[in-house]
């Protein structure tokens, strides 16, 4: 026990080395451990217990993360609800009705004040808890720098800008990433967090039945998943909300079989299975589908870079007592 101890710990500060020049240099690995020592471990329980409840919450929250950083940097944005002042990022069209999770945020984030008030910011939880979330899905660990600080505001038009969709080409999708600081390679490994969690039907529906209007399904979606999904998701607008697992092999486990569905034309969006009719892509999918522990690898690497987009620190930004809103004093 004492030797696989020691093992884990050689690895952890492995990771810690490997991953220091990727750092935002105003955050820092150990920004709490003075004032809230024992943050880690309230974000682990509460993501634990969230996902005890509801086993798609590690998707959610992952994809939360994602799609907070994307839009003007990981600065807890999307958590904010509407205001007089401003409409938020929860109803643009990415996040209406899909964006999951806040609660268990705002659950972590209550948990955390009664410890440690105004202290943790609400875009450091969910940067913690987007880890927490791949870890309990049998997922890699990456180091998360912390000392983030809140937004004041938030942007319905910039979410619905900057967040990528289902329907884009990959030039479009690409071009999103690099705006962002992400190369084409994080265009492939973050992709791969699909390997989680469901889609709504109306994301892909249209491969189904009327693909690119040509009254037939995509022909590069494997036949058999055509039927199936026809199944799941019938050809009427009340099936727009339905789901189904992106990844049907291992739907609540991290893994590379996305990659391997790329493979074999099973891909549920369009904008993923796209990733095998890229060259530079394609190639990048092949390698993933043949070396899990590699994949794991750069996708630690990929998420400390997303988690460095954009970051408020020092005097911008504030410290949230509640995620949903701004404190009006400062």
């Amino acid at each position: 026990m004492a030797s696989k101890t020691l093992s884990c710990l050689g690895i952890f500060f492995c990771m810690m080395f490997l991953f220091e020049p990727l750092a935002n240099g105003q955050l820092d690995y150990n920004f709490y451990d003075d004032l809230c020592p024992n943050l880690p471990m309230m974000v682990r329980w509460g993501v634990w217990a969230a996902l005890r409840n509801d086993t798609r919450m590690a998707a959610s929250l992952l994809r939360l993360h994602f799609h907070d950083c994307f839009v003007n940097g990981c600065d807890g944005s999307v958590l904010l609800d509407d205001t007089p002042n401003f409409k938020g990022e929860k109803n643009a069209l990415p996040n209406r009705n899909s964006a999951r999770g806040f609660e268990v945020i705002e659950s972590i984030k209550a948990d955390v004040e009664r410890a440690c008030p105004s202290i943790v910011s609400c875009a450091d939880i969910l940067a913690l808890a987007a880890r927490e979330a791949v870890i309990l899905s049998e997922g890699p660990f990456w180091p998360v720098s912390l000392g983030r600080r809140d937004a004041l505001t938030a942007s319905t038009k910039a979410a619905n800008e900057q967040l990528p969709t289902p329907f884009e080409s990959l030039d479009n999708i690409v071009t999103k990433f690099a705006s962002n600081g992400l190369d084409l390679r994080d265009v492939v490994v973050l992709s791969g967090a699909h390997t989680l969690g469901y889609a709504q039907c109306f994301t892909f529906k249209r491969r189904l039945f009327d693909f690119k209007g040509s009254g037939k399904p995509d022909p590069l979606l494997d036949a058999s998943m055509v039927a199936s999904l026809q199944g799941t998701c019938p050809n009427v607008d009340e099936s727009n909300s339905k789901l189904a697992p992106l990844d049907v092999q291992t739907v609540y486990k991290f893994d590379n079989a996305y990659y391997k569905n790329l493979m074999t034309n099973t891909g549920l969006l369009e904008s993923d299975q796209a990733l095998m009719g890229n060259p530079k892509t394609a190639e990048m999918v092949n390698f993933y589908s043949t070396y899990p522990y590699l994949y794991s690898r750069d996708f630690a690497a990929s998420m400390v870079k997303l988690g460095n987009i954009g970051v408020l620190t020092g005097q911008d930004g504030q410290i949230r007592k509640k995620c949903g809103s701004v404190n009006y004093y400062y």
